[in-house]
């Protein structure tokens, strides 16, 4: 694409047009309803079917505006593009088409390394200009993609962004709109491409008035961990969420999207939510890079066509992955973790072999068959993380890795994830082997502040390290701006001795992984890999790839053993018996 100005007109709230800004809003509750703009306000035109309309001449970007109920209450766009303030205040009209865009091409999946990051802790700033900074440091590691974790705005300064109440609007306390275009312009100029995670299933606890003036955007009879579900088959909510993918992607420039906790959006359409959304980003953006977390391991969202590529969603977050390795490094075995302990090897291998370690078998702490196969679809389709957000800051304390595992056991997990021929995901600092915390932080206030910091507590009540009450004290408030401060990123670590070292380390394989791995991936077929071993950590694994057999022999035991032999390059390790917590894999060429 050329380096134009980019705008995207959407169906709800404020929208430029000649000589002034027209105002939609879906208020089906409401008999009549006022546009408060600059201190003016302006009776709204019912439309029809619970909207409004107004279009105000004489006015632009920079406008604040809200709309105000028949209660008298003023309430925030909920696609407002820019807050003034916070996400209770009045909204900002703006002027997407202000920002000038490079050009940018793009890049192909198959050259996919992306590092998960959180803007407000990336930095010291914790600000999207501020993390232009760190650029050079990613594309010289080798990353060449960054998946921004959500930035929809939330209530207070402080917080993961999973309880976005404004989707449209990025964070104000991460900087505006074109703050964050300036951002994704840089990380293209660097070679980078960037993913961002957007939250289509629920709204946050704070600030959302969508159920005050359109109680039918939402579905009382069933719930989420997070509150009553959205209803997607109200062809206004619809629109709401089909046209924030589109606005994320044509304003933003965005290369794709994340769609966080899948198996949590409820619809009962045919086609459902998530395929709508999908069929209309790939008719517009063909060569969107599009994920999902989805914790069902189901497989019909990430179907190829006949020649390999996606139809729907591009990859999976393969969680499997991550359990049974955490599994393999720590020994833990309570919470999720249960389902990973019993013949971990078994389900270490077949998860790098097929994607899926669990493919429709019954579960131990369920008791109920879980997933389907999953090896029919290429590599490609998974995306294997031994970090990320959930899995560090989910923890009482949010322990990386490192603090819980020998570094042997996590460099050679590591080797093994970074040269397998699934997309590899690295979350921000893990690339210099980062060791502070990532720690669950919020910015509430009052009673919903004492019910975070009580539900957080009483979560880990089961676990046997916090079954004494004074031990869930000890749990970090998530409300404290100390939690948040112990989470940045220390990047004074990355350019200490250790830091080097785990950084060489890091740089070394994702070389290995381009010279080697990504020249194969993108013809790369489903069925394409095989499990030669699997037992008291050993683990062999070969993939056919396009044109290239990728051969993994790994030692995860404590003695040097003998694996399955293999054939070609030894481009990592060495040939004959691998010594204890070793990885070796080879190249072949094949037909």
């Amino acid at each position: 694409m050329t380096g134009a100005q980019r705008a995207y007109r959407k169906s709800w709230g404020a929208e430029l047009v000649e000589g002034g800004v027209s105002f939609r809003l879906w208020a089906p509750s409401q008999s009549r309803l006022t546009l408060r703009c600059d201190g003016q306000d302006h009776p709204m035109t019912p439309e029809g079917d619970g909207w409004f309309v107004l279009t105000v001449p004489g006015i632009g970007a920079g406008a604040q505006y809200g709309f105000v109920l028949e209660d008298g209450r003023m309430v925030p766009d909920p696609a407002a593009r820019a807050q003034a303030g916070d996400v209770h205040g009045p909204s900002v009209v703006t002027d997407p088409r202000a920002f000038a865009w490079s050009p940018w091409q793009g890049r192909r999946w198959h050259e996919a390394v992306i590092l998960e990051l959180h803007v407000g802790t990336f930095t010291a700033e914790g600000t999207f200009r501020a993390a232009i900074e760190k650029l050079p440091h990613l594309v010289e590691t080798g990353i060449t993609a960054i998946e921004i974790m959500p930035v929809a705005q939330f209530a207070g300064n402080r917080g993961w962004g999973y309880d976005g109440v404004l989707p449209y609007a990025p964070h104000t306390a991460y900087g505006s709109p074109d703050d964050l275009k300036a951002l994704i312009d840089a990380c293209h100029q660097h070679g980078l491409m960037v993913l961002l995670d957007v939250v289509y299933n629920h709204f946050g606890p704070e600030g959302s008035y969508l159920s005050t003036y359109a109680p039918d955007f939402f579905n009382a009879g069933r719930h989420t961990p997070w509150g009553d579900a959205i209803a997607f088959t109200r062809d206004p909510v619809r629109q709401f969420f089909i046209e924030n993918a589109l606005y994320w992607m044509e304003e933003f420039h965005l290369d794709g999207l994340r769609l966080d906790a899948v198996d949590h959006l409820y619809d009962t359409s045919d086609p459902e939510i998530l395929v709508d959304i999908a069929q209309a980003v790939r008719a517009r953006f063909p060569h969107a890079h599009l994920t999902t977390e989805d914790n069902r391991n189901i497989t019909h969202l990430h179907q190829r066509d006949g020649e390999g590529r996606p139809q729907l969603y591009t990859a999976e977050w393969n969680d499997d992955f991550h359990n049974v390795a955490h599994v393999i490094a720590t020994h833990e075995s309570e919470g999720y973790y249960t389902d990973f302990v019993e013949d971990r090897w078994t389900l270490f291998a077949r998860a790098l072999a097929q994607g899926f370690a669990w493919q429709g078998e019954v579960m131990p702490s369920s008791g109920v068959a879980h997933g389907e196969p999953s090896a029919h679809l290429p590599p490609l389709a998974f995306v294997d993380f031994l970090q990320n957000h959930d899995q560090i800051g989910n923890r009482a304390y949010g322990e990386r890795l490192l603090a819980l595992s020998s570094s042997d056991m996590v460099r050679a997990l590591m080797t093994i994830h970074l040269l397998s021929p699934h997309v590899p995901l690295l979350f921000m600092g893990e690339e210099f082997g980062a060791t502070q915390p990532f720690a669950f932080f919020t910015d509430f206030h009052g009673d919903q502040a004492e019910a975070v910091r009580g539900g957080r507590r009483e979560e880990f009540a089961s676990f046997a390290a916090f079954r004494k009450k004074e031990m869930r004290r000890t749990i970090p408030d998530p409300n404290d701006p100390a939690t948040f401060a112990a989470s940045r990123i220390d990047w004074n670590q990355a350019a200490s001795h250790a830091g080097r070292d785990w950084l060489a380390f890091t740089r070394g394989l994702l070389n290995l992984r381009r010279i080697w791995v990504m020249p194969h991936l993108a013809g790369a077929k489903g069925h394409a890999g095989q499990v030669l071993m699997a037992e008291d950590g050993l683990v062999a694994v070969d993939w056919q790839l396009d044109g290239m057999r990728l051969q993994l022999r790994a030692n995860l035991s404590n003695d040097s053993a003998d694996l399955p032999p293999a054939t070609g390059t030894c481009f990592i390790g060495q040939p004959g018996a691998l010594a204890a917590l070793h990885v070796a894999v080879w190249a072949e060429p094949s037909s």
